[in-house]
C-alpha cells in the first residue's frame, strides 16, 4: 500500500519544502539567539502563527508530501539548518553547547526508539548507559594510551555488553515487571557511582579534551581570521554521528529485520507461532540500543569536561522516555523534534527550569490522552519513498 503523498508530481515545486527548512532554521536561530524569557514567549509565539498561517493556507500540507516523497530533500535540508546554526553561533560557546547537547540526546534516544518504538522493550535506564559510555571513556583515557576514536567505540560495546547481561532478567518477565528491573538497574548505577571511590565518587571525575589524529577539540581555533568556538567541533562530531544513527534507525526499520521487530512488538504471541525467536530480536535491539546511547555518552563527557553521578540519574532516564513519547513512538523525525523541545525548553525558560519535571511529566500526560501517537506520529511503512505503482 501507498500513502497519498506519493502522488506528487516531478514537476512540482519545491519552495514549499524549502521554506518550511528555512523557517525552522529561522526559529532556532531567534530561539537560541533570545536571552529573556520574553523574547524566548515572543518566539513560540510568532513561530505558532507562522505556522497556523501555514496550515490555513495549505503551505504545511504541501511540504509534508514533499518530504514524505523526497525525504533526501528533508534530510540534507536538516544538515543544512544545523550548519546554519553553527555559523550564526560561531564563537558563542552556550549555543554551541546546547546544539550538541541536544544531538547527543538524539542518539541516545533513536537508541532507545529502536528498543522502545520498534522491538517494544521498556528500558527505563537510558541514561545509566548513557553514564556508562562516558565512565568507560573517562577511565580508559586517564589511564591508558588508546586513542580517542577508539575510546568511543569502546564506550558503546561496554554499555552494550552491560545491557546484554541485565536483558536476560529483562527477557524472563513482562510488562510493567521489565521496566522495574531496569529502573533497579538504574538507581543501583547511581548508588554504584557514588560510593566507588576509583570512579571519583560522587565528585566525579575530570576528563581531558577529545583528540582526533592530534587535534584536540577542546581549543578555540580561527579559519580565515574568524574566530571559533571549539564547541564547534563537537557539534560536527555529534552531528556525524546523529546522521549516522539516524540514516541506521530508518534502514532498520524499513528492513525485514525491522519488520520482525514490529511483528514482536505487536503480537508476542503471533510472531513466535510464525517461528520468530522473540529472545534473540530483544536482545538484539536492546544492545543496539544501548550501543549508541553509550557512544554519544562518552561524547557527552568529553565535551564536558567532567561527569559525575548526578549527570546520570533516573530522573534523565525519564526525559529520556519522554523525548521518544512525545515526538512519537517509533518515528525518527519526532525523536528529532522532540530532543530539541526538551533539552532547549527549560535551558531558555530560566522560569520552569527548577520545574521541569513537572513539565515533562505534565506533557507526557497530556500527550498520551490528546495524541497518544505523539508530536509526530509514525507514518504506515514505505520501503521506496516516492515510489507509486501505477
Amino acid at each position: 500500500m501507498v500513502p497519498e503523498s506519493s502522488s506528487l508530481s516531478p514537476s512540482e515545486s519545491l519552495w514549499p519544502a524549502f521554506a518550511a527548512i528555512a523557517g525552522a532554521t529561522l526559529f532556532a536561530i531567534v530561539f537560541m539567539w533570545a536571552e529573556t524569557e520574553a523574547y524566548v514567549l515572543g518566539a513560540i509565539a510568532a513561530a505558532a502563527a507562522c505556522a497556523w498561517a501555514a496550515r490555513r493556507f495549505g503551505v504545511s500540507a504541501r511540504a509534508a508530501r514533499i518530504f514524505a516523497t523526497r525525504e533526501k530533500v528533508l534530510d540534507w535540508g536538516a544538515i543544512a539548518g544545523t550548519l546554519v546554526l553553527l555559523a550564526a553561533f560561531h564563537e558563542e560557546h552556550f549555543p554551541l553547547l546546547m546544539t550538541a547537547t541536544v544531538l547527543l540526546y538524539l542518539v541516545a534516544c533513536l537508541g532507545l526508539n529502536i528498543q522502545f518504538g520498534y522491538a517494544g522493550v521498556l528500558n527505563f535506564a537510558a541514561a545509566a548507559f548513557f553514564g556508562v559510555g562516558g565512565y568507560t571513556a573517562a577511565v580508559l583515557i586517564r589511564h591508558t594510551g588508546i586513542p580517542h576514536p577508539i575510546v568511543l567505540l569502546i564506550g558503546g560495546a561496554m554499555a552494550a555488553l552491560i545491557g546484554l547481561v541485565l536483558v536476560l532478567p529483562v527477557l524472563r518477565t513482562r510488562g510493567h515487571y521489565a521496566a522495574v528491573i531496569t529502573i533497579a538497574f538504574a538507581i543501583l548505577f547511581r548508588t554504584f557511582l557514588e560510593v566507588n571511590d576509583a570512579l571519583g565518587g560522587p565528585q566525579g571525575l575530570k576528563l581531558p579534551g577529545l583528540q582526533v589524529f592530534g587535534w584536540n577539540f577542546n581549543r578555540n581555533f580561527e579559519i580565515a581570521g574568524i574566530g571559533l568556538s571549539f564547541y564547534v567541533n563537537y557539534v560536527l562530531l555529534a552531528l556525524a554521528l546523529a546522521a549516522v544513527a539516524f540514516a541506521l534507525t530508518r534502514r532498520l526499520e524499513r528492513s525485514w529485520i525491522g519488520l520482525t521487530l514490529d511483528a514482536v512488538r505487536l503480537d508476542e504471541t503471533a510472531a513466535a507461532c510464525f517461528g520468530v525467536h522473540l529472545a534473540r530480536w530483544k536482545a538484539l535491539s536492546f544492545t543496539l540500543g544501548n550501543f549508541m546511547a553509550g557512544v554519544a555518552g562518552a561524547v557527552y563527557a568529553l565535551m564536558l569536561g567532567f561527569i559525575a553521578p548526578s549527570n546520570f540519574t533516573f530522573g534523565d532516564s525519564l526525559i529520556m522516555v519522554s523525548i521518544v513519547l512525545l515526538g512519537g513512538i517509533g518515528n525518527p523525525w519526532g525523536v528529532v523534534l522532540a530532543s530539541a523541545i526538551v533539552v532547549v525548553l527549560p535551558e531558555k525558560l530560566q522560569l520552569i527550569q527548577e520545574y521541569r519535571f513537572i513539565l515533562y511529566a505534565t506533557m507526557v500526560i497530556l500527550v498520551l490522552l490528546f495524541r497518544p501517537e505523539g508530536l509526530l506520529p509514525r507514518r504506515l511503512r514505505v520501503y521506496f519513498p516516492g515510489w507509486n505503482p501505477k
